[in-house]
């Protein structure tokens, strides 16, 4: 069984905000749900989508959720970043001493690859 549409939304008003939309992608998206309040079948939201039936799905979901701006593509959550905030501070640190001794001919500097401190942070020593 199909899930149904929210009942605080009808096609006249998805068609409203998909013209005042600036996002193509919501657009389509909206006139595919929008043709389903129209009475068409899901087959037929998929094809004026151009998508599948399993998008059409997750799209009413969405909208469901959280009405027709869940029909905008989010950033992906990525992955959880490998350095905590003060790791990346004591990062930026050791990345300004390197330019600043690279600009100079007195010596160079260089990474450990074992954490030296309590913090995590990559130890830093100079080479003459």
């Amino acid at each position: 069984m199909a899930i149904s549409l929210r009942s605080d939304f009808d096609a006249a008003s998805v068609r409203v905000e998909a013209r005042a939309s600036r996002d193509p992608d919501q657009v389509r998206r909206l006139l595919a749900l929008a043709s389903i309040y129209d009475g068409k079948s899901r087959s037929e939201a998929a094809r004026t989508g151009d998508v599948t039936l399993q998008v059409v799905r997750d799209w009413v979901l969405r909208f469901n959720a959280q009405g027709p701006s869940g029909l905008i593509d989010r950033k992906a959550p990525g992955n959880k970043p490998l350095l905590n905030p003060e790791q990346r501070a004591a990062l930026a640190e050791v990345v300004m001493m390197v330019k600043v001794r690279s600009s100079s001919p007195a010596g160079s500097v260089q990474l450990s690859h074992r954490p030296a401190r309590a913090s995590g942070a990559p130890s830093v020593r100079a080479m003459a």
